[in-house]
């Protein structure tokens, strides 16, 4: 047996330890190691690297960057072991992902998706996913984010919203008074149709169990059909993630016909996004034509200042 593949679980075991969830990252280490064994290789080089991240033929070249990524950090682990180990340079499949322009939700959207929830069936399905949909669309929340939430992260009286993000790193969120109040009810009505639950997730599914990013995405299809949505945008239709990039695009707007300066708030709105990196909440200036036009406007005051 090749012995990468018992330091691979170490690897995984150790980085998993920390908070890492890996699960795209141990598929593909299974995969190299399996081609390593196939080459008859006991060792990584750079070469043989380079020629397992290119064997999917028809992807954009990011893919291949993202496999090849997979196995440098696995091979920096590695030479700490074995220092002949061959560690692929980062200038290496140079790409840059392809990121499609996010659907910005606009309010009255927003509104006919909770009108479209409000139909479904059961009754308890047609109030989680409406409850969902309004968290979402008014706290910036990622799906996952939302759906680890349990009834104990709203604290009522200091009108505070506990969330776990990324990386099990946690943060509190103010919320409005209205959106407490849709809380709290939402929960009466949850406590009504599962008195029995064996679970404190704040969203359970039909089963009475927590709802999960699979069922959500199952259902969601058929909301954005009911609110006429179907086909807006870059996608064949808009996803519950908009809701979040929704979000954020509002608040920078809203920010800018205020008259405050966006660049002095944007690192609060990224720690209230839960972003670790500030280049993920600049992104969104671009996300729109007036945002764009902003920038613009920023960047011509600028030059002028130069001149």
């Amino acid at each position: 047996m090749n012995p990468l593949r018992a330091t691979v679980q170490d690897y995984l075991r150790i980085r998993r330890s920390l908070g890492f969830k890996l699960e795209w990252d141990g598929r593909m280490l299974e995969q190299f190691i399996a081609f390593l064994e196939q080459e008859g290789a006991t060792r990584i080089t750079t070469e043989l690297a380079l020629r397992w991240a290119k064997l999917p033929r028809d992807v954009h070249p990011y893919h291949w960057r993202k496999r090849l990524g997979v196995v440098r950090l696995f091979a920096r682990y590695v030479a700490t072991i074995d220092p002949q180990t061959e560690i692929p340079s980062k200038d290496l499949l140079p790409a840059t992902r392809r990121r499609l322009p996010p659907y910005i939700y606009s309010p009255a959207e927003i509104a006919a998706l909770m009108r479209a929830a409000r139909g479904l069936s059961p009754r308890s399905r047609a109030a989680t996913i409406e409850t969902l949909i309004g968290l979402m669309a008014a706290t910036g929340l990622r799906l996952g984010e939302a759906l680890r939430l349990d009834r104990a992260d709203i604290d009522v009286d200091h009108e505070v919203l506990r969330v776990r993000g990324k990386h099990n790193k946690e943060r509190e969120l103010p919320l409005h008074a209205t959106t407490i109040a849709a809380l709290r009810g939402y929960v009466e009505q949850r406590d009504r149709y599962w008195p029995e639950a064996e679970t404190d997730a704040l969203f359970l599914s039909r089963l009475g169990v927590r709802l999960t990013v699979a069922a959500t995405h199952d259902v969601f299809p058929h909301v954005i059909r009911a609110a006429g949505l179907e086909g807006r945008g870059h996608r064949a239709r808009p996803r519950p993630h908009d809701l979040r990039h929704a979000f954020a695009v509002s608040t920078l707007l809203d920010w800018h016909h205020a008259g405050i300066e966006i660049d002095r708030q944007l690192q609060l709105l990224s720690t209230y996004l839960g972003h670790r990196d500030p280049s993920n909440t600049y992104w969104y200036l671009q996300a729109t034509p007036e945002l764009l036009a902003l920038v613009a406007s920023r960047l011509d005051g600028i030059e002028g200042e130069r001149s």
